[in-house]
Order: structure tokens, then sequence, then C-alpha cells
């Protein structure tokens, strides 16, 4: 307990100058993780003038947990399947931006003569755009809505998943002490076996744990549950020789599928906001202000190649995925800072000891310069566009446009692509599930088996139980797509398929054989030929087995239920963009998602009187309300705040249409004590206006916005005021209303007295 004293005084410090500065920057309209570092700054060691924490170490470690909650909640926002759906666009405009800004940065730090390890985080680094300080940017403004600024958005999506693969790399490199190709790929494949093997385990896993005891988890439990299994993936990570981020958010990425994601993000967020402050203003702490000063040469170099080399190579990766010139150069410009991923980056090197300690106060200096400037060049975009429009052969700008829009979404793909992939899909994955349990067994049963029962015996006793537990997946591989309507429609659209399509089923059934034939030559003596013979004849009893049927059948029912759950649900409460939202080709016109904020004048008036699509060009596809999507409303539909409209327009319509949202906000001014509700007598007199008239006649409500609660009659309990009963001379009457309504009634009432 000697260190408590300690540690409460450092949390306190750290939190109270936290709370300080980020509400300044609230007031200036900056990004509160640049707060957060200023807040590090003046608790650092290297300002003089303000109070200092007494331990780093214990800082770091509190650090440390931010850095897991950060990625955490970052691998719930992610998913696998949006990936899967984005198609090929995003992923070839994030790999070109991240190899192209990672040879960039590493070549400016060669050329500044640091160290190889330097170069090739500072490479990293650079590589990252910052997807907080990009929200925060589009937000403010009023970018969200327009089409560049969604494909921005799936590029970070990859850029996360990627950049947990390149700290890997980086991690296998530092390690290593040097850059070797077969090495660093054997990490790689061996990273993306876990990945994959994780996910699919967790999957099935996760959900149907949430499921079978969702009557028992209130908030609190699944509060408990999902920190606590994002801290065992978290053990179960660095036992695997990755880092803790890797898990915390393949984690994330698994609750991300399953119905309570997005209760598990709201009730991690506070925890995650708490956290990830703490490790924000521990990068403030690294900040040397003589560091920068001797550096600053390098931090301006560095600043003027992200600005620059994000403008070229972004905008050039955006239009190598099939964007047209003007959206690409937006995407690009939009893209030009570093920021949180980069100081994970940092963190990794310091941690294992290869990176300089210049080099963390450098990426902070530039993280904060090309953070204030994000906004000017978003802004910059259009007349960069309009230059370099000017500049350019026409002839190449219509080309790359030409391009762009012949690439319909919408395009077919043969029945064979759709079965190939399929086919390939599935191999891949059942493949990764038989692998997995065959290391488990061989490396753990078997030692058991062995020292419990004989040699022999216990090999034969692994082997049967091994290839029971893989029966179902060997089945799969075999049986899987055989009746699926790619592979019925190629049956049944010519003879010439049917040779093919068979030696599909042989191909899978020969590397089902393979699998049960590396057990079987593993536990027995026998020779090669007999046991790919008897592996061949066991897979056939698989195929034939009604028991294996059912077990893969609901096996495979199981998971895809639990990858699906969220889909279905998102969909029964009209939280998914229709089908068509994809297949707008024109490049100007776009489905975008307006929310209509609170306080506005629009509330309570229908879409014939605002007049929309006349006024401003805006045709509202939808209204979502309460969880429910209202599809091509009528002119009588009502709008409310808090509703959510789903409008089809081009992007300098939406542009206009949020300034004029914005507009009719009305602001009202509040004075509680205006507002109370008090409780008032009143004693009705004979020349009383409300004399002889009833509660419901009276416009006591209507007129006054007050409401009689009972009738004074000599008893203890007050008399119900219904809406028939009059007001009778002498009546002690007792009324609820606002101050200044209250005060009203009692003026008329005595005025006429």
């Amino acid at each position: 307990m000697e260190h408590l004293p300690d540690l409460i005084y450092d949390l306190a410090l750290i939190l109270v100058l936290a709370g300080a500065v980020t509400l300044i920057f609230k007031r200036l309209r900056q990004p509160l993780v640049l707060g957060y570092i200023v807040a590090g700054f003046l608790a650092g060691p290297h300002m003089p003038y303000t109070p200092t924490v007494n331990d780093i170490s214990t800082v770091e470690t509190w650090a440390n947990i931010g850095v897991i909650f950060l990625m955490f909640t970052l691998g719930i926002e992610f998913s696998f399947k949006k990936i899967l759906k984005m198609g090929s666009k995003p992923v070839i405009a994030a790999i070109t931006i991240i190899f192209a800004m990672s040879m960039l940065g590493s070549l400016v730090g060669h050329a500044f003569g640091w160290s190889r390890m330097d170069s090739l985080f500072l490479g990293g680094m650079l590589a990252m755009s910052s997807t907080t300080i990009i929200y925060k940017a589009f937000d403010d403004l009023g970018l969200r809505g327009q089409r560049f600024s969604s494909n921005v958005l799936s590029v970070l999506v990859l850029e996360d998943i990627l950049g947990i693969l390149l700290m890997v790399i980086l991690s296998t490199i530092a390690v290593s002490k040097e850059f070797e190709g077969i090495t660093v790929l054997d990490n790689l494949l061996k990273l993306l076996f876990y990945l994959a093997l994780l996910f699919l385990v967790g999957i099935f896993l996760v959900p149907l744990m949430l499921r079978k005891n969702r009557r028992w988890i209130g908030k609190e439990t699944l509060l408990v549950v999902s920190v606590g299994m994002c801290f065992a993936m978290v053990v179960l990570a660095v036992k695997l020789g990755y880092s803790a981020a890797f898990g915390a958010f393949m984690m994330g990425s698994i609750f991300a599928e399953t119905i309570e994601a997005d209760m598990i993000g709201k009730l991690v967020d506070p925890v995650k906001n708490l956290f990830g402050a703490v490790f924000f203003v521990s990068v403030g702490m690294l900040v040397d202000p003589n560091v920068l000063i001797q550096y600053w040469f390098p931090i301006i170099i560095i600043t003027f190649t992200i600005l620059v080399g994000q403008a070229v190579f972004g905008t050039g990766g955006f239009i190598l995925s099939g964007q047209p010139l003007k959206i690409s150069m937006q995407c690009g410009f939009s893209m030009a800072q570093i920021g949180e991923f980069a100081f994970i980056i940092a963190s990794l090197g310091l941690s294992l000891g290869v990176t300089s300690s210049f080099l963390y106060p450098i990426v902070v200096a530039v993280s904060v310069i090309t953070t204030f400037l994000t906004p000017y060049m978003i802004s910059s975009a259009p007349a960069a566009y309009r230059f370099a429009s000017r500049k350019l052969p026409a002839a190449l700008i219509n080309a790359l446009d030409k391009k762009s829009h012949s690439e319909s979404p919408a395009a077919r793909r043969s029945s064979w692509k759709l079965l190939l992939a399929a086919l390939a899909k599935q191999m891949l994955s059942y493949s990764i599930l038989c692998i997995a349990v065959t290391a488990i067994s061989l490396n753990f049963l078997l030692p058991f088996f062995r020292h419990t029962l004989t040699h022999w015996i216990g090999n034969a006793v692994c082997g049967i139980i091994t290839i029971l537990l893989l029966s179902p997946f060997l089945r799969a591989i075999v049986m899987r797509k055989n009746h699926s309507e790619e592979y019925k429609s190629l049956w049944l659209g010519g003879k010439r398929n049917r040779p093919l399509l068979a030696l599909t089923i042989i191909v899978r059934f020969m590397w089902a054989s393979f699998i049960t034939y590396y057990i079987i030559n593993y536990l027995s003596p026998f020779s090669s030929i007999i046991h790919f013979g008897v592996a061949m004849l066991l897979v056939a009893l698989m195929l034939y087995s009604r028991k294996v049927k059912k077990y893969s059948i609901m096996l495979e029912h199981t998971f895809m239920e639990n990858l699906r759950s969220r889909d279905l649900q998102a969909e029964m409460h009209g939280r998914v963009k229709p089908l068509y939202a994809n297949r707008l080709l024109s490049r100007e016109i776009h489905l975008a998602e307006l929310e209509v904020p609170e306080n506005t004048s629009w509330a309570g008036k229908t879409l014939k009187e605002l007049d929309l699509s006349r006024k401003y060009g805006i045709m509202v596809s939808s209204i979502l309300r309460g969880g429910v999507r209202q599809n091509i409303p009528t002119a009588e539909k009502t709008i409310y705040p808090g509703d959510r409209l789903e409008v089809i327009a081009s992007d300098e319509q939406l542009r206009k249409f949020a300034t004029i949202m914005a507009e009719a906000i009305e602001t009202v001014e509040l004075h509680p004590e205006q507002h109370e509700t008090q409780l008032k007598c009143l004693i009705i007199g004979s020349s009383s206006p409300l004399c002889n008239k009833t509660v419901g006649e009276s416009g006591i409500r209507d007129k006054y916005r007050c409401m009689v609660v009972g009738f004074e009659g000599g008893k203890e309990t007050l008399d119900f005021p219904s809406a028939s009963r009059r007001f009778k001379e002498n009546d002690i009457v007792w009324i609820v209303g606002e101050k200044n309504s209250l005060n009203k009634l009692l003026r008329d009432n005595r005025r006429n007295e």
C-alpha cells in the first residue's frame, strides 16, 4: 500500500489537467486528442512550472491498459463482413496508400541518417491516417453525408486491420534485428492463420454463449464479461508471441458480429475514454521541448512529406481503385495527417527498445501540426481539382471519369467464379479448423494418452478421437456447395460443365483424405499406401454417415446464424441501407443519411410543408424513426426531432441542405426558475371568468397551460376534477403549472373580481 498515495496523486493530476485542458480545446473546436497531449506535456517532467507525476512507470501501465481498450473498441466498430462486402476498390486504395507512405517515410528517415529501425518505424507511423481526427473534421465541416467521405471511411476501416498486420511485421523485424523476407512471410502466414482460427472459433462460441445466457446477462454483467474476455484474448495473444493490441482488436472484432455489439460499445465507451485519456496524456509526457527545438527541421520536412505524400499517393490510390479524379483528390487530401495509431506504433518501438528516444516527440509534434491543418487540406481539395483540371489534358480527365463509370457495381459475375470463390473460402475455413484440431490433439492429447495407456494403444485412441472431431469438417469440405444454386445451374447448363464439377468434388475428396492420411501416418507404423487407402475409406464413410451429416449441418447452421445475427437484427430495425444505395450510377447523385436536430423549427411539419424537393433538390427516400424504416414516405408524413432522413441528392445539394438544416435550429433561452412547476390554490369568486364553467370549458389547460388537480371539499382528500365538473362560487381549487402560467391565471382571475 506504500505506492497508493503516489498512484492516487498521479491519477488525480492527470485527470484534472486533462479535464481542464480539454475544456479549453472544446471551446476552440479542436480534437480532444490534442488536449490530452498538451495536458500530458504540462504534467510531464519537461515542464518545470506545473506539478509533475511522481511515478511515470505506473502511468505507463495505465496507458497500456488504455491501448487495450482503444483497440478493443476499434475492433467492435470493425467487421470482417464489411471488408468482404466492400469489394476490391477500398482494398486497392488502402494497400497503395500504406505501401507508398511507408516507403516514403522510410526514405525520409534514411535521408536524415537515422537508424534502420527508426526509419522503418517512421514509415509505419506515416502510413496510418487518424480515424478520430478525420471523423471530427468531417463532422465540423458538415461533410459526413457526401460521397467521398464514405470512401475515406471505408479505407480507414481497412487501414486499421492493415495497421495490425504492419505492427506484427515491425515487431518481427525488431526482434530478429534484420529484414528477412522468409521470416517475415512465415510470421505473417502464422498471423493470418491465428487470425482466421480465432475468428472462426470465436464466432461459433461467443455468440452462442451470450445467446444461451441472455436472460441472465444485464448491462453490468455484460460489461464484466466482455472486458474479461478481452483481457483473456490479450493474454492468449501475448502467449502466442503477438502484441496485446492485436489480442484486444481480435476480441473486439468477434464481439462486432454479435447482437450485443452496440450495447458492449456503449458500456465500454466510458471506460475507453478514461483509459484512452491516460494513454494520450502519457504520449504528451514524452514531449521534450529541447528535442523539438533540436529536430525542428525534420519535423517540418516530415509534416511536408505527409501533406504532399497523402495528397499525391492518396489521390493515386483512389484513382487506381476506380474513383474519378475529383473524388480521389477529395479523399487523398482528407487523409493528410497522423494520429492515434502512429502513437501506438511509436509505443511499440519504445517498448521493444529498437527506436530512438527522439522519434516519439517528433511524431507527436507532426501529429499536432497535421491535425490543425486537416480542415484546410480538406477544404483546399476542390480548388486543387479545379487547378488540376485546367493544367491536365482534358482527355486524361475524361478517361479517368469514364473508367470510374465503366465499373458498375451491379456487374454480374459468372456462376463459375461465384462457385469457385465459395469453394475456396469453404476449403480454407474448414482446413484451418482441421489443422488447429490436429495440432491440439497431437501436441496435448497424444502425450496424455501415451502416458496413461501404452504407446500404441494411446496412438490408436488419440487417432480415433481426432478423426471423430474432424469428421464434420471433412464432410463439409467434400459436400458443401454441391447443392447450391450455382452448382445446379452449371450442372443443368450444359454437359461440358459436368466433368469439371465432378473434378471439384474429387479434388476436395482427395484433400480431405490427405488430412486424414496425415493423422493416420503420424500414429500408425504401416506403409503409406495402406494409410492412404484407410484414409479414403474413412472419408467415404463420413460422407454416408447420417450422424456426421446431421452434426456437420448443425455446426454450420449455428455458425451462420451467429455470423448473420447482427445483420438480421439491423435489417429488422431498419438500420441497413437499401440495396440500391450502391447502384446509383451517377458520380454526383448518391444516398446519404441526415439526422433531424433537436429544437428544430421543422419539428411537427409535414414533408409537403417543408417542400424539400422543390426548394433544395432533396428527395427523401426513407425515414428511420425508433428503429423502424418508413420507405417512400408520403407528402403528409410529419417530421420529428431525432428522425434520420435517407435522402438522394448531389454533394453540393447536401452541403447546402445541411447548412439550412443547422440554421433551422431554434435557440431557446432556458431559465429554470421560470419553468419550475408549482402548486397553488385558487378561490373562485362570483365574478370569476371560471365560475359556472366546467373544467373542460374553462381553457385552463389550453389557454394558461395549467392543470386542475383537485377541489377541496372539507375532506382530507381532494375531489377528482372531472372534465364535466363545474366551478362554483367559493370553490377552493388546487392548480399545477409553471410559475409564469400560474401567475397569469391568478392575475386574470383577480382582475375580473
